[in-house]
C-alpha cells in the first residue's frame, strides 16, 4: 500500500498508519480507495490527543493507492490546486509587481498554501555556513513530539532600518509631547547599527557596558564617549564588592527590540551632560531611563506602531519563502507545532498572514486564516516569561478569530454557553463557518498547553525563540524544554569569522610570542638576582634582556594593532558579538548555558533532517589545548628573524 501525502509517495505499514493517526487527527486523511481496514485504522479514535485537537488537525488531503511507486498518478486533484493560479489574476498581479519593486525580492508574494516547494531534498546537500544550526547540548529530534515558536524576531524578522527607526521616533514623540522633554529631541536621528545585543545599561551612571563571561567589563561608554582604561577599571573592576549587573540598577539589552531604547538613552545622557539646565534639578540618569522605558510602553500601547505594520507589512518585516516548507516538513514528520507569542490576536493575525502570503491591507487583499492550518495550537497574549512559571494561575480564554472576542473556557476545554446544547461543544457559529484549523487562545499558562497537546514530559518539546530570558532561560530551567535560540546577527558574524581566519591566526601567534618573550625576560632577571655571574656574564645577560625587551615592545604594538583591526571588522564600537577580547562575551555565555541549539534564522531547520541527532563538540579545558599552542609556538633561535618579518605587518593598518 502506498499513500501520497504533501506531494510525497511513501510506503504504508501498520506502524506508519498508527503514527499518521496519532498526529494527523480524525479528519486528516481522505483515501482514494475504500479499504475497510485502512478506513478503520485512520478514523479510529485516539486517546493520545484530546478530541478538540483531533477535530482541528491539519486538513491535508492524502490519496492512498494500491498501485506501485512507478504507477500512474491519481486523477483526483485537491480543491486547493487552483488557488495559486487565481491569485495572479486581476489587480493582484499589479499589486505584487509594485510590492516587488518597492521592497525587493524579499517582499511576500500572494501564494497558495499547497503549491510550495517541498524541503525534503534540501538537507541532502552540505549546509552553507551561515545557515548552520549549532549545538550546545546534544539533542535527538526523534524524541521531540512538539515544536513551538515565538513570533516576533523568530518567525517574523523585522527590518531594523524601518521598524526600529519607527519605534525610535515614536518614543521620542512620547518623551516630548507626553513627558515634557525639550523639542530639540524631534530632530534627532537613529543609527540602527550602533548598539548590539548583549550589552548592559548602567542606569545610575549613564554608561553602556560590554563584558565577558566572568562579568568583567571590557568596553564601557558614557553616552557615546568611550571611558578610558583607568576610569573603567576604577568604576567597575577595582572595587571591594562585585556588582551583579542585574535589575534594578542595570538593564540588559538581550533582545533586538531594546536597541533603539539603549541608543536613545545614550543620546539623552550626552544631552543632559551638556544641557543640564533643561532638566529638572532632581533628574538623574536613572529617572531618564525610566522615562525612556515609559515612553516605549506608551508607543506600543497606543497601537500606532502596530497599525503602521498592518498597513504595509513588507516595509517592516522580512519575508522568508522557506517558512511554509519548514512547517510542512515538521508536520509531515509527525511533530505537532504550536505558537506562543506575547502579541494579541489582531496583530498576530496581521503578521502571520503576511508571512504566509497575504501581504495586503484589508482593502486590497482580504486576509484569511489559512495559516492556522500549520499549527495545532496558538496562544496569544501569553505574557512570557510569566507564562512558563509553575505558580502562574492566569485564566485561559478562547479567541473568536472572526471577531477577536474572548470566550470563557474550562481551562482550555470548550464551555457550552447558556441555551446551547452540549453537542455544540461550545463553538460559536462564526468559528464553525470559518472551519478553524486549530484553536486560538489568549493568556493561560504552560500547564494548559501541556494538557491540551497531551505533552507527557518537558523534554518532548523544542521551543524556538529569540529572547534569552523571556523564551529560552525560563522554558529550559523551569520546564526542561529543549530550546533553540534565533540569533539573526549570527549570519554576518559567521561570514566575518571566515574572512578573518588568517588575521586571527596572526594574533594568536603574536600573543604566544609575547608570552614566550616575557617568560624569557623573567628568567634572565632571575639569573641577575640570584646567580653568581662574572662581570662579562652580567653584561651579556643585560644585553639579552635589552634585546628581548625591544622585541617584546614591537610584538606588543603589532598585537594591539592586529587586535583592534580584527575587533573593528566585526563592529567598530563593540567588536565581535560572541567575544570580548579573548573571552566569550556575556551574551555568548548565556547562549552556551541555556540554548540547546542556536542558529541565524528559524528556517535553517529546512536544511536538516527532522529526525537528525544534533551532537555537541567535545569540551576542552585549557590544558587540553597545549598541543595546538605548541604547534604554533616559535622556536627560540628563530624569534629575532620572525620579529623582523612581522614588522611589515603594520602596513596592513
Amino acid at each position: 500500500m502506498y499513500i501520497r501525502c504533501l506531494g510525497m509517495r511513501v510506503t504504508l505499514s501498520t506502524a506508519s498508519l498508527q503514527q499518521i493517526h496519532k498526529y494527523g487527527g480524525v479528519s486528516a486523511f481522505s483515501c482514494s480507495n475504500r479499504s475497510n481496514d485502512l478506513q478503520r485504522m485512520l478514523f479510529r479514535k485516539s486517546s493520545a490527543q484530546p478530541p478538540w485537537l483531533l477535530r482541528g488537525s491539519l486538513d491535508h488531503r492524502c490519496h492512498a493507492s494500491t498501485s506501485e511507486p512507478d504507477g500512474s498518478e491519481p486523477t483526483t486533484k485537491p480543491p486547493e490546486a487552483n488557488i495559486q493560479k487565481q491569485s495572479v489574476n486581476g489587480k493582484l498581479g499589479v499589486y505584487h509587481a509594485k510590492r516587488s519593486k518597492d521592497h525587493g525580492s524579499y517582499s511576500a508574494p500572494f501564494h497558495s498554501l499547497v503549491g510550495e516547494p517541498e524541503p525534503y531534498d534540501q538537507w541532502k546537500f552540505d549546509v552553507d555556513t551561515q545557515r548552520r544550526i549549532f549545538c550546545n547540548r546534544s539533542l535527538n529530534m526523534r524524541s521531540i513530539v512538539a515544536v513551538g515558536f515565538d513570533m516576533d524576531y523568530t518567525l517574523a524578522q523585522y527590518r531594523a532600518d524601518t521598524f526600529e527607526t519607527r519605534a525610535y521616533h515614536g518614543t521620542v514623540k512620547k518623551l516630548v509631547f507626553d513627558l515634557g522633554y525639550p523639542h530639540e529631541l524631534l530632530d534627532w536621528k537613529f543609527d540602527c547599527h550602533f548598539m548590539v545585543r548583549g550589552l548592559v545599561v548602567d542606569k545610575k551612571r549613564g554608561n553602556v557596558l560590554k563584558m565577558d563571561r566572568h562579568k568583567y567589563v571590557k568596553v564601557a561608554y558614557h553616552g557615546f564617549q568611550e571611558m578610558s582604561h583607568d576610569d573603567r577599571l576604577a568604576t567597575y573592576c577595582n572595587t571591594l564588592v562585585r556588582e551583579s549587573y542585574d535589575e534594578p540598577d542595570y538593564a540588559l539589552i538581550d533582545t533586538l527590540f531594546s536597541l533603539a531604547e539603549a541608543y536613545l538613552f545614550a543620546q539623552l545622557v550626552e544631552y543632559r551632560d551638556s544641557h543640564s539646565s533643561k532638566f529638572p534639578p532632581d533628574s538623574d540618569y536613572s529617572s531618564i531611563y525610566r522615562d525612556v522605558r515609559a515612553a516605549i510602553d506608551l508607543c506600543h500601547r497606543d497601537g500606532t506602531l502596530k497599525q503602521a505594520v498592518a498597513q504595509d507589512p513588507a516595509e517592516y518585516i522580512h519575508y522568508d519563502p522557506e517558512l511554509i516548507p519548514m512547517l510542512k516538513m515538521l508536520r509531515s514528520s509527525g511533530r505537532m507545532t504550536f505558537l506562543v507569542t506575547n502579541s494579541l490576536w489582531d496583530y498576530t493575525n496581521v503578521v502571520m498572514n503576511y508571512l504566509f502570503g497575504n501581504c495586503g491591507t484589508n482593502a486590497e487583499l482580504p486576509r484569511d486564516n489559512k495559516w492556522l492550518e500549520f499549527f495545532d495550537m496558538v496562544v496569544t497574549g501569553s505574557a512570557k516569561p510569566g507564562f512558563f512559571a509553575d505558580g502562574n494561575r492566569a485564566p485561559i480564554y478562547e479567541v473568536d478569530i472572526s471577531t477577536g472576542m474572548l470566550q470563557n473556557t474550562d481551562n482550555g476545554s470548550p464551555l457550552a454557553q447558556i441555551g446551547q446544547s452540549s453537542s455544540g461543544h461550545g463553538f460559536s457559529a462564526s468559528t464553525k463557518e470559518t472551519k478553524q484549523a486549530c484553536k486560538v487562545f489568549q493568556g493561560g499558562n504552560v500547564g494548559h498547553l501541556h494538557r491540551l497537546l497531551a505533552i507527557e514530559a518537558g523534554s518532548q518539546v523544542l521551543y524556538v525563540g529569540d529572547h534569552i530570558y523571556g523564551d529560552i532561560l525560563r522554558s529550559k530551567k523551569e520546564l526542561g524544554w529543549r530550546t533553540m535560540l534565533v540569533v539573526p546577527e549570527l549570519a554576518k558574524e559567521l561570514q566575518l569569522v571566515d574572512e578573518t581566519v588568517s588575521l586571527r591566526k596572526e594574533i594568536r601567534s603574536l600573543r604566544n610570542q609575547r608570552e614566550a618573550l616575557e617568560d624569557k625576560i623573567q628568567r634572565l632577571y632571575w639569573s641577575l638576582r640570584f646567580e653568581q655571574l662574572s662581570p662579562a656574564e652580567y653584561d651579556k645577560v643585560k644585553m639579552e634582556i635589552k634585546m628581548f625587551e625591544d622585541q617584546k615592545d614591537k610584538i606588543r604594538e603589532l598585537h594591539r594593532h592586529a587586535q583592534r583591526h580584527c575587533h573593528q571588522k566585526f563592529h567598530k564600537t563593540w567588536g565581535q558579538l560572541m567575544k570580548t577580547g579573548y573571552q566569550n562575551s556575556r551574551f555568548a555565555h548565556q547562549v552556551e548555558r541555556f540554548a540547546c541549539l542556536y542558529t541565524s534564522q528559524v528556517t535553517n531547520l529546512c536544511y536538516y533532517s527532522p529526525d537528525k541527532s544534533y551532537r555537541t563538540k567535545e569540551d576542552n579545558m585549557p590544558h587540553e589545548w597545549e598541543e595546538r599552542d605548541d604547534a604554533i609556538r616559535v622556536p627560540w633561535h628563530s624569534q629575532l628573524s620572525i620579529v623582523q618579518k612581522l614588522s611589515s605587518f603594520l602596513s596592513y593598518f
